[in-house]
C-alpha cells in the first residue's frame, strides 16, 4: 500500500495500489498508474510542489488518476528549501513497481549521486517504467547514465554546466520539456508543469489535462520555449567595439550593413567580423538581430504600437521580418509574447 507522506503542519494522504470502479468495486491498476515522487534533504520545495499538485491531489472530477507514494532517499524529516522541514515516511523500496518515477529538482552541489537512487532510476526505466527529471532534476537522470546519447534540457541557468558536466547528454536548453519515451526532462521550475501536463495528456487524455490546467490556472499546452524568458548578460567586448555596440543600439531604426558597421571603425568587413568573433563569439550579422529582438521585446511590452510600427522601429523594417526572427530565435510570435508578458 502506497499511503502517505506528513508535512509538518499538514497531512495529505496519497492513495492506495487499488481504487474503486465505476460500479463500487476495486479496479486493477495498469502500469503507469502508480506514480513515486523522489524526497531528498535540502528537498527544492517548489519543484517538489509542482508534482505533487499534478499528480498526487484527489481529482474527484477527472474520475481514476494516479496512485502516488513519496519515496525518500532517506526516509523521516528532511529539510526543504524556505527553512521548513518535510517529513516523507516512505523509503526508496516503496517506489519501487512504478510506472513513473519524478525526480522533483536535484540539489547538483550534494556530490555524486547516490548508489541506491542511481539504481532505482535505472530499474525504474529497466523495468518498463518512465523516469522524470523535473529542472535541477535532469542532473540526477543524467548522473544515472539514462540521457547518454539523449536530448534532453534543464532550466537555463544549469544548461552549459549540465552539458559540461555529462558531454555524452544532447542538452537544448531552448525547449520547455523533452520527451524520450522512458525519459521526460523539463526545463527551469514551472516548465515542470507544462512536462506534467504532457504527461497527463498522454495518459488520460487531453480532456483530463486541460480540466487540470484550469483547475490551476495554466494553458493547457504553451507555445515556443524557455529561450523567450532568458536575458542573458553580456559578453564584454573590447573597448572600440565596446563603442560600436553603444552606437549599433542608439540607431537599430535604420538599415545597417556590415559595411556601415566597419566604416564607423575603420576597419574592413572581414577585419570587423573576425574581431567580433573572438571578442563575443558571434558575427556582427547575428549580434545585430540579437539587439532588434532584445529591443522590439522590450517595445511589444511598454508599447501599444502594432507588430508592424515595432518592426520597422528596429530596423527590421516589416512584420512579416520580425515574425521570422521572432519565431526562429525566440519559438513564439510578437503578438503570442505581447499577449504573454504585457500588462
Amino acid at each position: 500500500m502506497w499511503r502517505d507522506v506528513n508535512y509538518r503542519q499538514h497531512h495529505a494522504t496519497f492513495g492506495g495500489w487499488d481504487r474503486p470502479g465505476p460500479g463500487g468495486g476495486l479496479m486493477r491498476d495498469r502500469p503507469n498508474d502508480r506514480l513515486a515522487i523522489l524526497a531528498y534533504d535540502h528537498l527544492k520545495t517548489f519543484e517538489f510542489g509542482i508534482a505533487v499538485e499534478l499528480f498526487a491531489l484527489d481529482r474527484p472530477e477527472v474520475g481514476c488518476f494516479y496512485d502516488v507514494t513519496v519515496a525518500a532517499v532517506t526516509p523521516g524529516p528532511l529539510q526543504a528549501t524556505g527553512g521548513f522541514v518535510v517529513t516523507a515516511e516512505h523509503g526508496l523500496d516503496d517506489a519501487r513497481g512504478a510506472g513513473t518515477l519524478v525526480v522533483p529538482g536535484w540539489p547538483m552541489d550534494n556530490g555524486p549521486l547516490a548508489d541506491p537512487v542511481r539504481q532505482l532510476l535505472r530499474d525504474t526505466v529497466a523495468a518498463g517504467g518512465r523516469v522524470v527529471g523535473i529542472c535541477s532534476g535532469t542532473w540526477a537522470v543524467a548522473a544515472a547514465g539514462l540521457l547518454d546519447g539523449r536530448r534532453a534540457t534543464t532550466h537555463w541557468l544549469f544548461a552549459e554546466g549540465l552539458a559540461r558536466r555529462f558531454p555524452r547528454v544532447q542538452v537544448d536548453p531552448d525547449v520547455l520539456f523533452v520527451d524520450e519515451g522512458d525519459v521526460l526532462t523539463s526545463a527551469g521550475s514551472a516548465a515542470g508543469i507544462d512536462a506534467g501536463l504532457h504527461l497527463i495528456r498522454h495518459d488520460w487524455g487531453g480532456h483530463v489535462a486541460a480540466t487540470i490546467a484550469r483547475r490551476m490556472v495554466m494553458p493547457p499546452h504553451r507555445d515556443g520555449g524557455q529561450a523567450q524568458y532568458v536575458s542573458p548578460p553580456p559578453r564584454q567586448a573590447e573597448d572600440w567595439l565596446a563603442g560600436l555596440q553603444d552606437w549599433v543600439v542608439g540607431n537599430l531604426d535604420r538599415p545597417l550593413a556590415l559595411t556601415d558597421l566597419a566604416g564607423r571603425v575603420g576597419v574592413s568587413p572581414r577585419t570587423l567580423t573576425r574581431r567580433f568573433e573572438q571578442s563575443l563569439g558571434t558575427s556582427p550579422g547575428r549580434w545585430l538581430v540579437q539587439q532588434r529582438l532584445a529591443r522590439a521585446q522590450e517595445l511589444l511590452l511598454v508599447d501599444d504600437a502594432s507588430v508592424e510600427q515595432v518592426a520597422r522601429s528596429v530596423g527590421f523594417g516589416a512584420a512579416v521580418t520580425l515574425r521570422h526572427h521572432f519565431r526562429r530565435q525566440l519559438g513564439t510570435t510578437p503578438t503570442a509574447y505581447r499577449s504573454r508578458f504585457g500588462t
